[in-house]
């Protein structure tokens, strides 16, 4: 029961720091006033958007559904019809609900054998992406839409500046939506590469770690929201910044999330047939500057070389990349394979195999001409295991096969 105080008690607070602070940019455009003092600024509610949307993007399911119960809540009763659909219980009670299940999940996941968490994990990626989309969609546009005044002449907001005849709110909303969506997609990316991380790793106790670091730049978000809204906004802007810089690796990750997500739920290895001649395939590790993930064909040169045939961003000029000379077996996983480099004692990893090869690594060696197929990882360990505990018991165990 200890475990489930302090993340319990870390998301709580951010939801009600982030979201309840903040959640009042919307109410200020629907209180009417006589003073332009108490008026909500575009200033003030750029702020408050900007915070919103970053927060949104580090958890779109979680922030939607508690910006829209806030909204909720701060709404009269005989107003709440109106609201928009973020705003309304048959949309953030289901929200929220699987919010609380996710996290439920991710704290008693931990005593769960690796096997059995996974299926929670790739219902979860596939969540979160969607849940990304939407608010990318349908939510951020309204959030964006600052320029309003209070009593709905945009005029109003001008007439300083001599353009009082002049109703600029519409084009200045067409140039904040999008440059609102781009840094939600930015943010979400890279958000989304915990989900991905999960959705890979095979120990949970690294999958709550991940969790515990997301949560953390959340709370760093509501906190700085909450104590200032320029000061969350800066903040904000920063998060920003830095996954503007992520941004490539996080999309190769993404796509890498994707596939992977496709592969488990559909059961594609069951389907799937090799092709004879290239194969889609993500690089293990950087190789001559091309990027770890990058997802492209692998085929056979004239010369008997690997080659991989790929485009950056996927839409990029077609590159291709010659892998260097050495021994190559296929590494045959628990929820996926890999091509490993042969270097006496140590098996280093080139490419990395979608789930959809699982079952076909000795077609796959075959097609290569590579040296083999061997365990590693989990597999590895659980047959080495299986052999001690036959051997414990008196039986003799399989003679493991060579590998080359």
């Amino acid at each position: 029961m200890k475990n489930l105080i302090w993340p319990g008690s870390a998301l709580l607070l951010c939801v009600t720091l982030l979201f309840g602070g903040v959640a009042q940019a919307g109410d200020s455009t629907s209180r009417p006033t006589s003073t332009t003092s108490t008026r909500s600024t575009p200033g003030l509610e750029a702020a408050q958007a900007i915070s919103i949307i970053t927060g949104v993007a580090i958890s779109p399911l979680l922030g939607v559904g508690a910006v829209g119960v806030m909204k909720y809540y701060k709404t009269a009763p005989d107003k709440r019809a109106n609201l928009p659909w973020y705003a309304q219980p048959w949309f953030w009670g289901p929200a929220l609900l699987l919010v609380a299940l996710a996290f439920v999940k991710d704290t008693f996941g931990t005593a769960l054998p690796t096997v059995a968490k996974k299926p929670f994990d790739v219902a979860e990626a596939i969540e979160n992406k969607i849940s990304g989309l939407v608010a990318a969609g349908a939510f951020v546009p309204l959030i964006a839409m600052i320029f309003t005044s209070v009593n709905g002449d945009d005029s109003a907001l001008y007439g300083d500046a001599g353009l009082a005849m002049v109703n600029l709110a519409p084009l200045l909303n067409m140039l904040t939506i999008p440059a609102a969506i781009a840094a939600f997609l930015v943010v979400f990316m890279v958000s989304h590469v915990i989900n991905v991380l999960i959705l890979i790793s095979p120990f949970t106790i690294v999958d709550a770690a991940l969790k515990s670091a997301r949560l953390l730049v959340l709370g760093t978000v509501a906190g700085t929201a909450f104590v200032n809204p320029y000061i969350g906004a800066a903040w904000s802007l920063v998060i920003i910044l830095v996954c503007c810089l992520l941004a490539g690796w996080a999309f190769r990750l993404m796509v890498f999330g994707s596939v992977f997500t496709w592969d488990l739920v559909t059961f594609r290895e069951s389907r799937f047939q090799v092709e004879p001649d290239s194969n889609w395939m993500f690089t293990a590790r950087e190789v001559n500057k091309t990027p770890i993930r990058t997802y492209g064909k692998l085929t056979r040169g004239p010369q008997g070389e690997l080659v991989l045939s790929y485009r950056p961003w996927l839409l990029l000029p077609r590159r291709t990349l010659t892998l260097p000379p050495g021994k190559f077996a296929v590494g045959r996983g628990l929820f996926y394979s890999e091509i490993i480099e042969i270097d006496g004692d140590s098996t280093p990893p080139l490419m990395t195999l979608p789930p959809r090869f699982r079952s076909h690594e000795e077609e796959l060696s075959s097609i290569y001409l590579l040296a083999g197929v061997q365990d590693i990882g989990v597999v590895k360990g659980f047959k080495a295991f299986w052999s001690w505990l036959k051997e414990l018991f008196g039986f003799r165990p399989e003679a493991v096969p060579a590998v080359y």
